[in-house]
């Protein structure tokens, strides 16, 4: 769902900013491919367009708003929770050899 609404959101962005750029072709284009059988037979030329953009002007700042957030609240509590001792096989070893 959240992914979804990103996707929204950037697609309506770029929307956006491509609406704002006026764009001005300046040149037309061609393509004429070259022709080849074992041996080139004709040269290939590509002219490719040539367009003027002007972008929008676009400001960033920041301005300090009072909103309301939620904030959380903790507590101690003493429960109990379970615990896990561990004696390796050395230190049975160990203790063993000291009763001895």
């Amino acid at each position: 769902m959240n992914k979804t609404i990103l996707a929204a959101a950037i697609v309506s962005i770029g929307a956006f900013g491509l609406a704002g750029c006026d764009v001005k072709k300046t040149q037309e284009g061609s393509v004429t491919p070259p022709k080849y059988e074992v041996t080139k037979k004709q040269e290939g030329d590509v002219t490719l367009p040539k367009y003027d953009v002007t972008t929008p002007d676009v400001k960033v700042g920041s301005a300090e708003k009072t909103v309301t957030v939620p904030t959380v609240k903790t507590e101690e509590k003493t429960i109990k929770v379970p615990t896990v001792d561990v004696t390796t096989a050395k230190e049975k070893e160990a203790a063993a050899s000291a009763k001895r």
